[in-house]
């Protein structure tokens, strides 16, 4: 190297072999050929195309799969005589498929190839024509894939259709975001909002009970797959404003979990949620449980008070086996002879954590009812009464907060709701914990021989109709074995 050269910053010169030579730009014709290749091999779908001599001139990697034939032993061929199709019935399909050249948009139809090993497929076909630069017809393009395969796919997407259309039941698609995605009309009028109002929104802006059953099903789903059977899920609607409670409901609920068929490995996609609604069934279920376990209570206590020598006992013993399942509390009341009627303790459970019930001797002084109390009317009406506390706090803490819409509620105004609740029982000279009461009267020989009246806290739903029926039941029961010992008592005191 000339060092003169090389202190004043020249390049020296080129060697004898010269600079390397710059690459040569690739032809654009080049990289969208390689383009277009890839895309084909890409594709779900065989296809393969003819120019306008019938001469093939593709055939991806599907068309190769289906029959076995390679693009290098494939394109170039004229036509599909003798090695894609039988000879007898090369005409048919070649001028099928050559006269979609001409023909406006696509041309479906059914043939029977041969594979390479020289079985038979039958393919569902779709062709057109292409045209040129100058709009003429420069070929003909065909997709094809197995029957079989088309008549799943076509199966798979009617009955999509027909689930998210008039199904039987609710059809919800459920998002990674734990959020509905599609949802079915029978969906929609079950959580009483229009099909497109539902996606995209929070169940919780639907649901103020049950939610955390439902997301906590999705999450398991997304995460381990699909329970092994359905599930019953009980939910309360929120009300038509949005923030109170509304009807609640039982969904017997299935799961499956959604993954993606064009990933190497499952993605999940979301979850598919099917219902139906079961809660008239469910409600049937539950009533006829409990009138088998209430028969079978007043049967036991029939057998119990047989054995009793104290017919007064006996009462007690019907009470007993009427609380279990039924109340927290029962209270005995015996009316005087007195006008108007006034009512004296004879027997009480424990007002602590409850218990059985057991006699009281209160030496007759009449229990400081108040006028219009609802033991009082019970007996002026020869009928049951049902009375409850503030129905803000009926059902228990909690229950308030249904009127605020955030699922917390105030705890100021539980802890008020309470107070108010405590003060209302004192007031009746009934349990503090007491929310519900309901009073029957004993009556036997036609006379009014007192009151019972059986006690619910919270945490409990208040009494109904049925409640009523069994509590008369029970209350005829008492009233007999009271009678039986007043008459006893007072043939002892004459003999």
């Amino acid at each position: 190297m000339d060092s003169s050269a090389a202190a004043h910053g020249e390049e020296p010169p080129p060697g004898p072999a010269g600079p390397a030579p710059a690459p040569e730009p690739r032809p654009k014709d080049s990289e969208d050929t390689d383009l277009l290749a890839a895309l084909l091999d890409g594709m779900d779908a065989a296809l393969c195309a003819f120019d306008a001599d019938g001469v093939v001139t593709h055939w991806n990697r599907e068309a190769q799969r289906i029959l076995g034939w390679s693009a290098e032993e494939a394109i170039g061929r004229r036509g599909l005589s003798g090695w894609a199709v039988r000879t007898a019935d090369a005409d048919e399909v070649e001028g099928r498929l050559l006269a979609a050249m001409n023909a406006p948009g696509r041309q479906v139809h059914d043939f029977a190839l041969l594979t390479k090993d020289g079985g038979r497929v039958l393919v569902r076909t779709q062709s057109a024509g292409v045209r040129g630069a100058d709009g003429r017809a420069a070929g003909v393009y065909c997709a094809f894939s197995e029957v079989h395969a088309q008549i799943d796919l076509e199966r798979s997407i009617a009955l999509s259709e027909a689930l998210f259309d008039d199904a039987p039941w609710g059809a919800v698609l459920i998002d990674a975001d734990l959020r509905p995605a599609v949802a079915n009309a029978y969906a929609a009028r079950a959580l009483r909002v229009g099909r497109t109002a539902v996606l995209g929104r929070p169940l919780g802006e639907l649901l103020s009970q049950g939610l955390e059953e439902l997301e906590s099903a999705f999450q398991h789903v997304l995460a381990e797959g699909a329970p092994a059977a359905p599930a019953d899920v009980w939910v309360t609607l929120r009300g038509p404003d949005g923030q109170g409670e509304g009807e609640r409901r039982c969904w017997r609920s299935g799961f499956l979990r959604l993954a993606s068929p064009l990933a190497e490995e499952p993605v999940p996609l979301g979850v598919s949620w099917f219902f139906q609604d079961v809660t008239e069934a469910k409600h049937l279920e539950q009533e006829n449980s409990m009138v088998r376990f209430r028969t079978n209570q007043m049967q036991r206590a029939a057998r119990t008070a047989a054995d009793c020598e104290d017919s007064g006992e006996a009462a007690t013993v019907y009470i007993d086996f009427a609380l279990a399942g039924f109340a927290d509390h029962a209270l005995l009341d015996l009316a005087t002879r007195e006008e108007p009627v006034r009512l004296v303790r004879a027997a009480a459970t424990p007002a602590g954590s409850g218990g059985p019930c057991s006699p009281i001797t209160y030496g007759g002084i009449p229990v400081r009812y108040d006028e219009g109390h609802p033991a009082l009317q019970a007996a002026e009406r020869t009928g049951a009464v049902r009375a409850s506390a503030d129905p803000l706090y009926a059902g228990g803490p909690g229950r308030r907060q249904g009127r605020t819409g955030t699922g917390r509620g105030d705890t100021g105004d539980d802890a008020s709701a309470a107070e108010e609740a405590r003060q209302w029982a004192r007031e009746r000279q009934w349990p503090d914990d007491s929310l519900h009461a309901l009073c029957v009267v004993l009556r036997s020989r036609g006379r009014t021989l007192g009151v019972l009246t059986f006690l619910r806290s919270a945490g409990r739903r208040s009494f109904d109709r049925p409640d009523a029926a069994y509590a008369e039941d029970v209350a005829s029961r008492v009233a007999g074995a009271l009678d039986l010992s007043d008459h006893v008592r007072r043939r002892s005191q004459q003999g």
